[in-house]
């Protein structure tokens, strides 16, 4: 049968005005892009419109669904590990610090803090691991299998819209929004819902309270570390509610650039917060979470990297802590999963679980003068192999990829001696699939790409003196997300422009 279904005008305009009224009466929304809405029409910033969001769930494998969050514990596991091994990722980052100035300086900072000395010893990971459905072009009738796209340790967003959209999806089955002639495939079973946002609040709940006892008799709070303006700030905006409602604890929100005017340490190194509207009462702060400080734009000042190394060296608990930051570089991912590397079984010592890591890994190569690093040259140079492969830097947030046959030209303009701070990864080859998608008011039909993107929660003890073994205090499996764009589009991100909140209607075969 054909899916998503066809809809007449009528059936059209009930979905259409359903989803959108839901939307905003959900907080499924974002502040409108400059483009949309001229900031001169909305001087206060009083206006939101729906979040870009798919009509349908779109269709995805069972099989590959239930992998990724079964897996999911095991990822914790791994970038716990990692994030634990300074050693380990001292030998990548100095393969990086000459050639990336981004990552140069967050590892001076950590070397900042470490001449001082650590003074918290506990790590929260907010994870979020990235994936699509492969089907091998080169086998006439592949199964679908799951590849890992990319592993976010810092600001990994839409946990709170992706909760909100499987809802909505689920609402518009409830009341007949979607044509009977879809029924086999939409049905409530099939719809899985996301408890993303309940569940990431849990986890910064449960690094609030392993911070322990207020060392001033201040009160407590957990700090959210935030760009100013903020598009996506009712994502944000659910994590904070779901941590009073359902959790009990108090958050602020601070724009990064005003670190160093509301924060201060105290002797020991306690972070006291001041809010601005009330600074007869500051708090101490148990737990830094940071939606800011992952790319060189939220740094344009050298006072914003004084406010990272301020909070780095507080006895906060950080979410994420420079190292699992560094973690997180894409170099990581590349050393990880070139064909052969022995490094995953150094951090999964238990072969069965390393082997079905291994397995959701796409082939990835370096760019440096290794052997690995020689044959990706060539696949790059070649715009015939090129076209099987993805250029990426050290970067979080979208749009900083080259895709394809923009590669070998790319790379005639870029020094050589800057190539190896990018990795050279195969594309994953999705099964094509159709949605249709609501943005900015306008609805957008045609072929689409899903990627899926499943988080864990994880605290951890980083471990002391010689052995610095660390131990995992929590881990968990924390909901999902699907993001959809259209084919044509190679970039994923949401709030970049690109992609569009989705669910996925679970399917076999």
């Amino acid at each position: 049968m054909e899916y998503p279904p066809e809809l007449s005008k009528e059936e059209e305009k009930y979905l259409l005005d359903n989803l959108k009224d839901w939307s905003i009466a959900h907080g499924l929304a974002v502040r409108p892009a400059p483009t949309f809405i001229q900031p001169s029409q909305d001087p206060s910033g009083v206006l939101a419109s729906t979040a870009p969001v798919t009509l349908f769930p779109s269709l995805f494998p069972r099989s590959c669904f239930e992998e990724g969050l079964a897996i999911q514990n095991a990822y914790n596991e791994l970038y716990s590990a990692i994030a634990r091994d300074e050693k380990w990722l001292q030998s990548i980052v100095e393969e990086l610090v000459d050639i990336d100035d981004f990552v140069a300086k967050l590892w001076q900072t950590h070397l900042a803090v470490k001449k001082e000395g650590y003074v918290q010893d506990l790590s929260l990971g907010l994870f979020r691991s990235d994936y699509m459905v492969h089907k091998d072009p080169s086998q006439s009738n592949p199964a679908p299998g799951l590849k890992q796209v990319e592993f976010n340790t810092i600001a990994s967003s839409f946990g709170g819209l992706s909760s909100q959209v499987s809802a909505l999806h689920k609402y518009l089955l409830n009341i007949d929004a979607y044509p009977s002639s879809s029924s086999s495939l939409i049905k409530a079973e099939a719809l899985r819902q996301s408890k993303s946002a309940s569940s990431l609040a849990k986890g910064l709940a449960v690094a609030h309270r392993a911070y322990g006892a207020s060392k001033t008799s201040r009160p407590l709070c957990v700090l959210f570390v935030v760009q100013d303006p903020e598009r996506n700030v009712f994502d944000q905006r659910h994590l904070e509610y779901a941590l009073l409602e359902e959790n009990g604890v108090r958050s602020f929100r601070l724009p990064f650039g005003e670190t160093l005017f509301h924060t201060t340490l105290d002797a020991d190194r306690t972070l006291v917060y001041t809010p601005p509207n009330s600074p007869s009462t500051p708090y101490e702060v148990t737990t830094v979470y940071f939606r800011a400080g992952y790319s060189p734009e939220d740094y344009p000042k050298e006072q914003d990297w004084t406010a990272r190394l301020h909070l780095e060296k507080s006895r906060a608990i950080k979410c994420p802590s420079i190292l699992t930051h560094l973690a997180g570089c894409k170099k990581v991912q590349q050393v990880l999963a070139t064909p052969h590397s022995p490094h995953l079984k150094r951090f999964l010592p238990d072969a069965e679980v390393a082997a079905q890591v291994l397995a959701t890994f796409a082939p990835i190569y370096p760019l440096d003068s290794s052997e690995a690093g020689k044959e990706a040259r060539s696949l790059a140079a070649d715009p015939a192999s090129a076209s099987r492969y993805v250029l990426k830097p050290q970067r979080e947030g979208g749009g900083n990829n080259i895709y394809r046959k923009a590669i070998p030209p790319f790379l005639e303009k870029l020094p050589e001696t800057h190539w190896p701070a990018y990795i050279l990864m195969e594309m994953i080859e999705p099964p094509p699939l159709k949605n249709a998608i609501l943005r900015n008011g306008e609805l957008q039909r045609g072929g689409v790409i899903c990627e899926l993107g499943v988080y864990g929660v994880c605290l951890w003890r980083d471990g002391s003196g010689a052995e610095k073994k660390g131990e995992i205090l929590e881990s968990w499996e924390a909901g999902y997300l699907l993001r959809t764009k259209g084919d044509q589009s190679e970039e994923g991100g949401v709030a970049a422009g690109f992609g569009a909140v989705d669910s996925c209607c679970l399917v076999d075969g």
